[in-house]
């Protein structure tokens, strides 16, 4: 498979083709997007909300969620804010989130069956990662976009004038539930 990309990329190189995406790496909208790594939102999301490249900052992880208040997606969400001319953030998650059903004790043990050692598994243990609070998903994905929300509009280093706004996405139509 990454043949055929690196082929298809020389050739996008060669025709010029990248020259209909060149923007500046300030976005013209201001705005920074926190949504889910789902591969039906890779065109979806950006078209449901008319968004083009240089728009905005598209920021993904599973889930489209923050996991942690000091974590790479916060500190994403800062540099943008504080280099980059940030003043707004949506939140987008979307219906039949694979997150949403995620059990972290069934990871574990798919971690185990590839050969992932158990003493690993416990030496991450004792250094503090909770493995079932970190690998867990959530369990409605309304309240796990409101719990970000809250995070980023109450996050003692991001500036009170940033507006944060919270949806939920249909991954079918792309239309958006405001939470």
């Amino acid at each position: 498979m990454i043949e055929e990309i690196l082929a298809h990329n020389r050739k996008f190189v060669e025709e010029h083709q990248y020259e209909k995406y060149r923007t500046s790496k300030y976005p013209d909208k201001k705005i920074a997007v926190l949504s889910c790594m789902d591969t039906r939102l890779v065109e979806l999301l950006p078209a449901a909300m008319g968004l083009k490249n240089g728009d905005v900052k598209i920021i993904k992880n599973a889930g489209g969620v923050i996991s942690h208040p000091f974590g790479s997606v916060v500190r994403s969400l800062l540099i943008g804010i504080f280099e980059l001319g940030i003043t707004e953030i949506v939140v987008v998650g979307h219906t039949d989130c694979g997150v949403q059903s995620i059990d972290s004790h069934d990871m574990i043990e798919k971690m185990k069956e590839r050969g992932v050692a158990e003493d690993h598994i416990e030496m991450m243990r004792y250094c503090g990662v909770n493995f079932e609070e970190w690998l867990h998903g959530f369990d409605d994905v309304f309240s796990s976009v409101r719990e970000s929300v809250d995070l980023l509009e109450h996050h003692p280093l991001i500036p009170s004038d940033i507006h944060v706004y919270g949806f939920v996405m249909d991954s079918v139509t792309g239309e958006l539930y405001p939470v």
